[in-house]
């Protein structure tokens, strides 16, 4: 593919992704409207709630864990599998709340996982969203051309899962803090009007 064409393409992929998925909100435009962490849902029955948060949940992340709220419990949490940030050339997938997450996922490998806490109150269930969001840190470059020893800097021996691909048992990522875009994304699809549970 020559210059030219990649000229023409990298602004049809930036407009393409300026509006989708991760654009508006599902109540506006995002940034608009910011809900409180934890957040009051309204439900009178706790299989309800716990299967609406597990369905708005699994729209962003496979689900690894769950531990359901119940008649008998008053306290439910759901893990996910951590998962690689979609990037500009995947707008199907909703995972990156915003322009500047989207981007920052296509120029680095970016992954995420959340911790979903639901606790029944009197006025209903309080659910907790947090997104941790963490940076790969490798000890060379994936594609590195050069002799290795140039980028060892550790002194550690590294397992491998399968000797054909060598991806390490173990990888290294470096905590980001909390993902508040996608928080707020997930908090306002779990509040959308339409999707209040009937009491």
């Amino acid at each position: 593919m020559d210059r030219l064409s990649i000229l023409i393409l990298i602004p049809i992929c930036l407009a393409g992704c300026t509006s989708g998925p991760y654009g508006p909100g599902p109540l506006g435009p995002a940034g608009v409207v910011y809900y409180d962490n934890p957040a009051l849902l309204a439900g009178s029955s706790p299989e309800q709630v716990w299967e609406h948060v597990v369905d708005v949940v699994d729209d962003y992340f496979d689900i690894a864990q769950e531990i359901p709220i119940s008649e008998m419990d008053v306290v439910g949490r759901l893990d996910t599998v951590p998962l690689v940030g979609a990037t500009m050339l995947e707008p199907w997938r909703h995972d990156s709340a915003n322009f500047d997450e989207r981007l920052e996922s296509t120029l680095q490998t970016i992954r995420r996982q959340a911790i979903v806490h639901v606790s029944r109150v009197e006025q209903g269930y309080l659910v907790e969203v947090v997104v941790l969001k963490q940076l790969e840190a490798v000890n060379q470059p994936m594609l590195a051309t050069g002799d290795a020893s140039l980028f060892r800097y550790d002194d550690s021996l590294t397992r491998v899962v399968n000797p054909e691909t060598d991806v390490p048992i173990d990888e290294c990522w470096i905590p980001l803090g909390r993902d508040t875009a996608l928080e707020q994304r997930i908090l306002g699809q779990l509040l959308a009007p339409r999707a209040v549970i009937p009491l």
